[in-house]
């Protein structure tokens, strides 16, 4: 069976995609970093003989290995060889404390570690994916969550001639949404250690790169850069932002400087509903985070949890989602799991976002704050002892809603 046809069937896994790519291109760049670049039939082999060590060491189907490294060729290998052999992969941040690697590593339950030369004197390595506040959570993804990041990628273009710049660390979700539908389905990756934004546009440059995930930090950096127009840009197809606050200013700014379309995504880790903002197609939507993508069901819920009537434009409240992309739960944490869950009357299944948010009458969503960040209050300023409908702003939105996508 061809990729494409691969793609086609209601799921799959990536080893199988991977393994026709080495079939069909065998001498396709698959990787690059530096000067070193890896063929879809060299990355093939190098999955085998992860899977074949995962087997060798007594890792089973379902269990977990964990990765604490720097992006690399071999962290790519490594994590795509434990899905050919069916283990579950938590990535974990190096840049994490040794008391958050103690709590990770009585969470996980990995049975091996791999390290870098970088990250092999920390005292625990525990792969795990953090929250953007308080204790880290192990967040469990299943496969079909991942296999529906690969199907939706297709819209954005990826496909066998497509070569992504990857400049977000590869224990990030954010990369993964990226990374993996540019492998799987035959592109090329460019990998970078660190980013820097001189070398970045010049990466992109020499690669004739036609996508990428930023985050709106690296954005502004980039656009900031005195010798951004000096770069021939005109390659990308499609540039990709998530993670945190996007102001329109810097969208219209990019759709303006740089070639190619500019889609955000506004989601989590854990799943749910996505919004989608193709920005080159709604330049007048700049300051929203786009609508629902197809196939996911969001809405809002008040404070007692009962849902904000449609059709109620302007309405706030906070964001739940439900979509094919959800997370089985936080793992060994039910407690936590229940509390990041909503459901409907039938008993629909949606995951909490505890942003606040509202749709316009086209339906798309504009993020108020974080729900933590909101108090009730009868009045324009709150008053301790009162209580009533209105609402009013206390944080502010340098927040990161909703976490990571997707």
């Amino acid at each position: 069976m061809s990729p494409a046809e691969l793609i086609e069937q209601p799921f799959g896994t990536y080893g199988e995609l991977i393994r026709e790519q080495a079939r069909t291109r065998p001498g396709h760049p698959a990787l690059i970093q530096d000067q070193r670049t890896v063929s879809f039939a060299t990355l093939d082999a190098m999955m085998d003989r992860v899977a074949a060590t995962l087997q060798r060491d007594g890792i089973r189907p379902t269990e977990a290995v964990a990765i604490c490294a720097g992006a690399s060729l071999e962290y790519a290998a490594v994590f795509l060889g434990a899905l050919r052999a069916g283990v579950a992969v938590a990535p974990l941040a190096p840049s994490s404390t040794a008391q958050s690697l103690a709590d990770m590593a009585a969470n996980a339950d990995a049975g091996l570690m791999f390290v870098d030369a970088a990250t092999a004197e920390w005292p625990f390595n525990i792969i795990y994916s953090s929250g953007t506040t308080g204790t880290p959570k192990g967040i469990v993804q299943p496969h079909g969550m991942r296999w529906a990041h690969v199907q939706r990628a297709r819209l954005q273009g990826y496909g066998p001639d497509a070569v992504t710049v990857i400049a977000t660390p590869l224990y990030s979700n954010t990369t993964l949404v990226s990374f993996f539908p540019t492998v799987t389905l035959g592109g090329t990756v460019v990998l970078m250690a660190k980013f820097d934004a001189a070398k970045y546009l010049t990466l992109a440059e020499q690669h004739r790169a036609t996508h990428t995930m930023l985050v709106p930090v690296q954005y502004q950096r980039l656009m900031g850069h005195p010798d951004f127009g000096r770069y021939d840009l005109s390659s990308f197809r499609m540039k990709l932002c998530t993670s945190a606050p996007f102001s329109a200013a810097l969208k219209a700014d990019i759709l303006k400087r740089w070639p190619g379309g500019l889609v955000e995504y506004y989601g989590m880790t854990e799943g749910g509903g996505t919004c989608i903002l193709a920005a080159h197609e709604h330049p007048d939507k700049l300051a929203t985070v786009g609508a629902p993508a197809e196939g996911h069901d969001m809405r809002l819920i008040d404070e007692a949890g009962h849902e904000v009537a449609r059709g109620e434009i302007g309405a706030i409240g906070e964001i739940v989602g439900h979509s094919p992309a959800m997370m089985l739960g936080y793992h060994r944490q039910p407690d936590k799991t229940r509390e990041a869950e909503w459901f409907a009357p039938d008993g629909k299944r949606f995951i909490r976002t505890g942003d606040v948010g509202r749709f316009d009458a086209d339906g798309f969503l504009t993020l108020m704050d974080r729900k933590k960040d909101m108090v009730i209050s009868g009045d324009p300023a709150p008053r301790r002892g009162r209580s009533g409908r209105g609402r009013r702003r206390l944080g502010t939105l340098g927040r990161n809603p909703g976490g990571f996508c997707c």
